[in-house]
């Protein structure tokens, strides 16, 4: 690469750090940036997952404040979490590549259309008294069936965790967020470990894309909390909507 293509490759990561932090979806910058600067679409995925994973980390310990007296949830959601990712990351090595190339516009869409349904969704469950406290087992296969994603691809796998929890749990929309910085942290580092011996990974990219989100995931994590809900799902539905673009016509 290019030292102008190296700049490019830490300010994505960087944003995308300061993204999956806030509201999640960063993956959503920083894989076509890798695809644009030539990187095959499964190396790009590999290299990508491994190089966010710092980010996801810092933003997790911004949160800190949001995540306490939620070890159980965080044990629960993370362990779950973690099966599932290990599950997606051994289907990305095996299928064709093929087939990864053509699920994920349609993976993202799903994404964006929960998180714009999600406050509908979430008021109509309130109305429910037979709600369980934690979720219930909904819930888990949800987070098990999102690991699964997570470990696959992994873009917009926190928006859609955000979204699952704010509709099954009675819980304020940025202390979900904390958790969810967990969660897709857990995916990165059991999908990472997998790369790392058995997938060809792009290390110079994975140190750029560190880099730059860590240093996004404490900006994220700054100035995330202060965002209204609201405006948490607008910016995560236009990100999404413009990456199935770019993913569809490039």
């Amino acid at each position: 690469m290019t030292p102008l293509q190296d700049l490019a490759v830490a300010g994505a990561g960087m944003v995308a750090g300061t993204m999956n932090a806030a509201v999640g979806s960063g993956t959503l910058v920083t894989f076509p940036v890798l695809l644009a600067v030539g990187y095959p679409p499964v190396i790009a995925n590999v290299s990508n997952g491994i190089g966010l994973l710092p980010g996801s980390v810092s933003g997790a310990f911004g949160y800190r404040r949001e995540l306490a007296g939620q070890r159980a949830r965080l044990i629960r959601l993370g362990g779950t979490t973690a099966v599932g990712a290990l599950i997606g990351s051994i289907l990305l090595l095996v299928l064709p590549h093929a087939a990864f190339e053509a699920v994920v516009p349609g993976l993202i869409l799903i994404a964006v259309a929960l998180v714009a349904l999600q406050p509908w969704i979430a008021r109509r469950l309130a109305h429910r008294r037979d709600r369980p406290e934690h979720g219930g087992p909904w819930l888990m296969l949800g987070i098990f069936l999102t690991g699964i994603y997570g470990g696959y691809f992994g873009a917009s796998q926190g928006v859609i965790v955000l979204a699952m929890m704010g509709m099954a749990l009675p819980e304020h929309l940025q202390r979900l967020n904390a958790v969810k910085n967990v969660t897709t942290a857990t995916a990165y580092l059991v999908s990472g470990l997998v790369f790392v011996f058995v997938a060809d990974v792009a290390w110079f990219v994975v140190l750029l894309l560190a880099l730059g989100a860590t240093v996004g995931g404490q900006l994220g994590a700054r100035y995330g909390r202060r965002l209204r809900p609201a405006y948490l799902r607008a910016l995560v539905v236009i990100v999404g909507l413009v990456a199935v673009v770019q993913l569809v016509v490039g």
